[in-house]
Order: structure tokens, then sequence, then C-alpha cells
């Protein structure tokens, strides 16, 4: 099992060219093919409307400023993916979430940035990511421009979605040198692992369990932190186990996780 297509999405985040390295990486070490997707939607409704002076000026320098835009991030992909022969870009006029969401059906893995930056052009968040593209996310920190992956961490909780990521990285575990399962007592006791080992072994993934007492910590801290403990670079998670709308007004594993976890996650919904 592997992936086939690589897709990452371009914005004029700083953080950019470090996440196009990082996908390419990725796409050689599963010989797959790299996708960069940029889209931006001019913000017309700044231009005067109607029949005033310069107004068809205006429409069409508000235009012209988006296609510059995708032009930058074109150069950005062309310049940080070079060297590749299966390389494919796509961009459009379009608001960036819409556009992804209809060109990820082309990809088998999605790539995007944590959003640090606030929303710079072109970028998507990446919760509206994971809960719409139907395919696994990897959201990538900024300052991150590698991936090993030899040694991974899966958050396990017995859960659809955590189920779901677990699968959704099996080609990304199939390659790591070693899997920790890590179960995460917030409380209300550590999940089984015994059966998600068992999954993993058959498949001939070498892998153990951690159970780990959240401490007055969140859940999200323990579980980066026993990330950290066992020396993994990428954490797999099923994403919004408690829905989006809870999440984001009562907190939660997801958000705390793309709001601040130092190393990459593999999330899927």
């Amino acid at each position: 099992m592997s992936y086939a297509s690589v897709m990452v999405a371009v914005d004029l985040d700083e953080s950019t060219r470090g996440r196009i390295r990082l996908a390419g990486h990725l796409a050689d070490a599963f010989k797959a093919r790299l996708i960069g997707v940029a889209a931006e939607m001019p913000a017309y409704e700044a231009a005067p409307v109607g029949p005033t002076l310069g107004s068809a000026y205006c429409l069409a320098s508000v235009q012209e400023a988006v296609l510059n835009d995708l032009r930058i991030a074109h150069a950005a992909f062309e310049e940080a993916g070079a060297g590749r022969s299966r390389v494919e870009w796509r961009s459009n006029l379009d608001f960036p979430m819409e556009f992804l969401a209809r060109q990820s059906a082309a990809a088998d893995l999605v790539v995007v940035g944590r959003g640090d930056a606030g929303n710079p052009l072109l970028s998507v968040d990446p919760g509206d990511a994971v809960m719409r593209l139907g395919a696994p996310v990897l959201v990538v920190p900024p300052g991150v421009e590698h991936l090993d992956a030899q040694r991974v961490a899966v958050a396990w909780k017995t859960t659809r979605e955590a189920h779901r990521a677990l699968r959704d990285a099996l080609p990304f575990l199939a390659r790591a040198s070693h899997v920790v399962v890590l179960a995460i007592d917030d409380g209300a006791g550590a999940a089984d692992t015994r059966d998600v080992v068992g999954f993993l072994q058959a498949h001939d993934v070498h892998a153990s369990a951690v159970a780990k007492d959240a401490l007055g910590s969140s859940t999200a801290e323990a579980l980066v932190e026993a990330a950290s403990e066992h020396a993994a670079d990428l954490i797999v998670a099923g994403a919004y186990g408690h829905g989006r709308l809870r999440e984001w007004a009562f907190g939660g594993v997801t958000r705390d996780l793309l709001a601040g976890c130092p190393m990459c996650c593999l999330m899927s919904h």
C-alpha cells in the first residue's frame, strides 16, 4: 500500500517553500506524483460597480493582482519542487478551500500548512481541509521542511475517526522503523490498544503500545510529550471526534494540535 499522488496546498506564506520541499521528498519516497494547488478569488467587491469612470480598469487590475499572486505561487512551487519529472500544477481564480476540495479527488495525501500567519493569501484552514477533503491531511507546522517518519506516534481512541486515520496512515506506518500507539488517560481511562497493535503487526508494522496519564495537562499536551519521548516526528490522529463546533467552543485535542503541535500531524475525519 502506498500513496500514488501527493498534493500540496501552495500559498504566499513564508513557510510555503519548506512545505513544498517536504511534500516533494514524500513524493520521492512513495514514488508518487507531486501536485501543487493554489487559488485566490479576486475581491471584486472592492472595485466600483456600474458605469462609473474607471470601473472596467479597476476590475481588470483586481483580477491581474490575483493572477500575479498565482504566478508567484507557481514560481515557488517550481523552485521548491525542481528536479522531479512527475510534477503537476493546478491553479484558478476561485476560493482556495473550494478549489482544493475539487482537486483533492486526484490525491491520496494532501499536505497543508498550519496557518500560523493568520490568513495569508491563497491559504486554506487546516481544520476545514480535514473536515471537507475526505482524504488524509498532513498538517505541517512552520519551520518544518523534512519528514523522516521513521518513528511515528499513533494517538489511539476507540473512535471512527481514529480507525480512519490509522488506515489512511498505513503507507507511512509500513515504512516506519517503529510505531508507538499512544493511549492517553484523560481521567476516563486509557483506551485498549491490544487489537490495534495486533492489526499493525498483521500488516508487518513494528508496533508497541504506551499508556500515559495526562496528569493535569491537556490530552494534546500529553500526546505531544509522549510522542517526543519516543522521538517521533509524525503524529497520526483522528480529527474532531467530538464535532468541530464543540471543539471550537470548548476545546479539544484536534483544535489544540492544530494550534500548536511542533511536529507534523496526519489527520483524518
